[in-house]
C-alpha cells in the first residue's frame, strides 16, 4: 500500500509541475477545480502504467535517512516537470513574440489590454494573433501533444529517475534559442515590408521637404502592419506543425 502511494505522489509531483507552466492547461482561464481533476486522474493512469525505478517498498518512513530520500525524489520531480512545462511554453510563446516584433514597427508598444488565457498585460493584435493560433493549435489535437510528451518523459526518465541539471539546462537553452529563431523566421517578412516602407517615407522626405514625414508615417505603418498581419495568418497554422516537430526533437529530455 506504502509503494502504491508513495508511487502515486511521485507521479503527481511530476504532472503538477508541467502543468503549472505548460500552455493551454496552465491558463488561469481554467478553473482550478478542473485543473485538480485532470491531474489526479492522469497521474491514477500514469501510476497504473508506468514503470518504477526506485525501490519504494523498501522505504521505511520512519527512518530520516529514507525520508530525506523521498523528499529529494519528489524535488527532482516536481524540477522535471517544470522544466519539461517551460520548455513546451517557450516553444508555444514563438507566435506571440513574432507578433510583438512587428506590433513594435507599427508603434503599438504602449497599447496594452488584460490578456484572458494568462491575465498578463498584453498588446491586443499580438493577443488576438495568439487567440488563433490557440483555437488553431486545439483543432490540430495539439494538447494531445502535451500529454504525449508527458508519457514519453515517463519512457525516457521513470518515476525515481531523473536527468542531470546539465541536460534539463541545456534542454531550456535549446528551446529559448528555438523560440528567438522561430520568431525571427515568422516575423522576418513583415520586418523587410517596414524597411522597405522607411526607405519609401526617407526617399519622400528629400523629394518634399515641407511634407510632415512623422504625421504621415504613424496611420501608414500600422495599416501596413495589419496588411501583414493578415497575410500572416496562413502561416501561424503551419507553425503549429513546426511545434510538433520541434517538441519531437527536444522532449522528452
Amino acid at each position: 500500500m506504502l509503494e502504491t502511494l508513495l508511487g502515486f505522489v511521485l507521479v503527481v509531483t511530476r504532472v503538477s509541475g508541467f502543468f503549472l507552466i505548460v500552455p493551454v492547461f496552465g491558463w488561469q482561464t481554467i478553473p482550478v477545480q478542473t485543473k485538480i481533476a485532470a491531474i489526479v486522474l492522469i497521474s491514477l493512469f500514469l501510476t497504473a502504467v508506468v514503470p518504477m525505478s526506485v525501490a519504494i517498498d523498501t522505504i521505511d518512513p520512519d527512518s530520516l535517512q529514507n525520508t530525506t530520500k523521498v523528499v529529494l525524489l519528489l524535488t527532482g520531480e516536481a524540477t522535471y516537470g517544470l522544466a519539461l512545462g517551460l520548455i513546451c511554453h517557450l516553444l508555444f510563446a514563438a507566435v506571440k513574440l513574432s507578433i510583438q516584433i512587428v506590433e513594435q514597427q507599427m508603434g503599438l508598444t504602449m497599447a496594452e489590454v488584460l490578456d484572458p488565457l494568462t491575465g498578463e498585460s498584453a498588446r491586443p493584435l499580438s493577443g488576438l494573433l495568439e487567440m488563433i493560433f490557440v483555437l488553431l493549435f486545439l483543432s490540430a489535437n495539439g494538447h494531445h501533444l502535451f500529454l504525449l510528451v508527458l508519457s514519453k518523459s515517463y519512457a525516457a526518465f521513470p518515476v525515481g529517475t531523473l536527468p542531470s541539471i546539465p541536460i534539463l539546462s541545456e534542454g531550456v537553452v535549446i528551446a529559448g534559442s528555438t523560440m528567438l529563431i522561430a520568431a525571427l523566421r515568422l516575423a522576418a517578412p513583415m520586418l523587410a515590408a517596414f524597411m522597405v516602407l522607411m526607405v519609401a517615407l526617407a526617399l519622400l522626405a528629400r523629394l518634399v521637404p515641407e511634407m510632415n514625414i512623422l504625421f504621415i508615417s504613424m496611420p501608414v505603418r500600422i495599416g501596413l502592419g495589419l496588411i501583414m498581419v493578415a497575410m500572416f495568418l496562413p502561416f501561424i497554422n503551419g507553425y503549429v506543425t513546426e511545434l510538433a516537430d520541434w517538441m519531437a526533437k527536444i522532449l522528452p529530455l
